[in-house]
């Protein structure tokens, strides 16, 4: 019953095969390795975006504070919902990488409307060379609290943008999560919208650690590769980035991860709307949901060994029918079984 992150799930054994076919023999360095060009070409092709500049890293916070660094100055900010992953939980990554950078807070929730982001931008560039100046949007989907944008909300945020002459970033930790969720091609979410670049998400869908970052724009390539590197996070054992990536794009392996981590929220949503006294926070539109129950019930879980996070609540506590809320988070590899059971925990 662990549902406290899909970080946390195991990496998917045709990701484990691919490493160590990977691991025979000679490859070139720092990404010029035949693999590499594979999944190049292979992203490109699902994009729908020949021109396309596709690079590699480890972490999903490499991704989002570089290729942010790429779209904005320092003398820039950028904009973002008070949630979003490069606000509350990358330790200023995004400002350190791109020579301090500032983030503006967009709303009060995890989606941003295209009023409330027009009415932000509006207000920058408003004190001359005393203020911030206006950079980039940045967009996450799925968002920090487990909703889904549609394509048709990227694109009405993206026109805001680039009626300020803004570029877009669109940070895609769960982005094949999205994807399934709302039916959208892969352009259709992303260049097609108006976004500029993706933080193509993979470690919390099956893969042992990388993520992509795409450029629709390849005039922008040069200097993502020398912040990549300057920033310390261009591997010179790429392969083994590389066939990480190609394995999950093949034959479609990432839609069905995602599938599998949507379907089994789905299910655990499912079950825990028809236990009494359960109340969700957000409507679950992926693999992420926040509900709250009693305490009591949360003590029956922790007792059995479950493992999630509660959300703003402490366990300890007097009074044992206070609803505490949770954060569960599944993974394509979570069994119907422990759904099951972590439901009837919670029913008692």
């Amino acid at each position: 019953m662990h549902f406290a992150s899909d970080n946390s799930g195991p990496v998917h054994p045709k990701v484990m095969q691919a490493m160590v076919a990977a691991n025979e023999g000679y490859a070139m360095p720092y990404g010029a390795d035949a693999l590499m060009t594979e999944v190049r070409a292979r992203i490109r092709e699902i994009f729908e975006a020949p021109e396309a500049a596709v690079y590699l890293v480890a972490t999903g916070t490499a991704a989002n504070a570089l290729a942010l660094a790429t779209l904005c100055q320092p003398f820039q900010t950028v904009f973002c919902s008070p949630v979003a992953h490069i606000h509350e939980d990358e330790c200023n990554a995004p400002e350190f990488y791109s020579g301090g950078a500032k983030l503006t807070l967009v709303g009060d929730g995890d989606k941003m409307t295209p009023e409330v982001l027009a009415a932000a931008i509006a207000i920058e560039e408003s004190r001359g060379v005393h203020g911030p100046q206006r950079g980039p949007v940045s967009i996450t989907n799925v968002t920090e609290r487990g909703t889904v944008y549609s394509a048709a909300e990227v694109a009405a945020l993206a026109s805001v943008a680039k009626g300020y002459g803004l570029p877009v970033h669109l940070d895609g930790a769960r982005f094949a999560n999205a994807l399934v969720a709302t039916g959208a091609s892969p352009a259709e979410m992303t260049w097609k919208a108006g976004v500029d670049a993706v933080s193509f998400g993979g470690t919390k869908n099956g893969l042992m650690g990388v993520e992509a970052v795409i450029l629709f724009d390849p005039a922008k390539a040069w200097e993502f590769e020398l912040r990549r590197k300057r920033g310390a996070h261009l591997f010179s054992k790429h392969r083994f980035l590389s066939a990480q990536m190609l394995a999950y794009l093949e034959d479609g392996l990432w839609l069905e991860t995602a599938r599998a981590a949507n379907a089994a929220q789905a299910r655990l949503s499912e079950g825990l709307r028809a236990v009494p006294g359960v109340a969700y926070l957000y409507p679950p539109q992926a693999n992420m949901a926040f509900a709250a129950w009693s305490r009591r019930a949360h003590r029956r879980l922790h007792e059995a060994g479950a493992q999630y996070y509660l959300w703003e609540s402490e366990l300890e506590g007097d009074d044992p029918e206070e609803m505490l809320a949770a954060r569960m988070v599944t993974d394509w590899a979570v069994s119907d079984a422990d759904i099951d059971r972590f439901v009837a925990l919670v029913a008692g």
